[in-house]
């Protein structure tokens, strides 16, 4: 079992940025693919980015140019920048056992809590 933790969400004003962050609770997470999704109010969970074990990236194409993902130590990293009213949500980290990139959500066997992101106008 892989206890994911999300980090990092807060306020921000639209155009700001800010980073979240995922880790394991007592492992690493350099095996699996993983995964950002969103979450908005009153709205479905939504593909946000992958990344693969060897650095395969693939964005949502509303999240291009303006996020990044990135693994470092065992940790996957969501930089978000310019961000607009419309990303706030609540993020969620997610692992996937295998090495190929996936944007569905059924894809993935793990999933953390979420971290919320909110971006005023």
């Amino acid at each position: 079992q892989v206890q994911l933790v999300e980090s990092g969400g807060g306020l921000v004003q639209a155009g700001g940025s800010l980073r979240v962050s995922c880790a394991a609770s007592g492992r690493t997470l350099s095996g699996y693919v993983m995964g950002w999704f969103q979450q908005a109010p009153g709205k479905e969970r939504e593909f946000v980015a992958a990344i693969s074990q060897n650095g395969g990236i693939y964005y949502a194409d509303s999240k291009k140019g303006r996020f990044t993902i990135s693994r470092e130590n065992g940790r996957v990293y969501l930089q978000m920048n310019s961000l607009k009213p419309e990303d706030t949500a609540v993020y969620y980290c997610a692992a996937r056992v295998g090495s190929v990139v996936a944007t569905e959500i059924a894809s993935y066997d793990y999933w953390g809590q979420g971290t919320q992101v909110t971006v005023s106008s």
